[in-house]
């Protein structure tokens, strides 16, 4: 789980670098919500 969560954030960062708004937003939501179910998971 956390390792999608990374996956997500790099999806992202690299978006966001290349100017891919909608994108990033979306991967950095799931990268988001991800890591909040592996905190509450673990």
């Amino acid at each position: 789980m956390l390792g999608w969560a990374v996956v997500f954030l790099i999806i992202a960062l690299v978006a966001a670098v290349f100017g891919f708004g909608g994108i990033a937003a979306a991967s950095a939501g799931i990268a988001k919500v991800l890591f909040v179910i592996f905190l509450v998971l673990f």
